[in-house]
């Protein structure tokens, strides 16, 4: 019976609404925590996954081999390969597409690559206006893998140890 008139009278005398305008007054006076962010930007984590890149050796020849285990490995069904052998009897791809759109950032694919050809760079700061945008063909995935090969590189660095 005391909790019911408890409550009456809480609900009569808007305690919650008080409580909350409260809440609200107490953190309109404090300082902001708002960033501004095109200027500012926030610390990144070192295992951030971003934009994917493929990964060119220094002599220049494209790193993947062909072996399509991140295309297997892909839950998103996002990676598509098609190989063909060369002369010399190696494999290399004629396509490689990531369609970004599927893609669920996992980093499975990256994980899978027996010789790092495959990588999500720190890169968050891409967009596409249409579907089409996002879909990356082979070439563009090497552009920006050559773009940003020095960044690439010094990330795979850093992370080395817990790998």
């Amino acid at each position: 019976m005391f909790q019911m008139i408890k409550d009456f009278l809480s609900s009569l005398l808007l305690r919650e609404m008080l409580k909350g305008m409260a809440l609200t007054m107490k953190y309109m006076f404090s300082p902001g925590i708002t960033i501004m962010y095109p200027m500012e930007k926030t610390p990144m984590s070192p295992r951030f996954r971003g934009l994917h890149a493929l990964r060119r050796y220094a002599n220049g020849e494209e790193r993947c081999i062909a072996c399509k285990l991140c295309e297997a490995v892909c839950p998103a069904m996002a990676i598509t390969i098609e190989s063909e052998q060369r002369a010399d009897g190696s494999r290399r791809t004629t396509r490689y597409d990531i369609d970004l759109t599927k893609c669920i950032f996992c980093g499975f694919c990256e994980e899978s690559c027996p010789v790092d050809s495959i990588v999500e760079t720190h890169i968050h700061e891409y967009h596409g206006e249409k579907r089409g945008d996002l879909y990356f063909t082979k070439e563009m995935l090497l552009a920006v893998g050559d773009r940003y090969e020095t960044d690439i590189a010094a990330n795979r660095q850093a992370d080395a140890a817990y790998r």
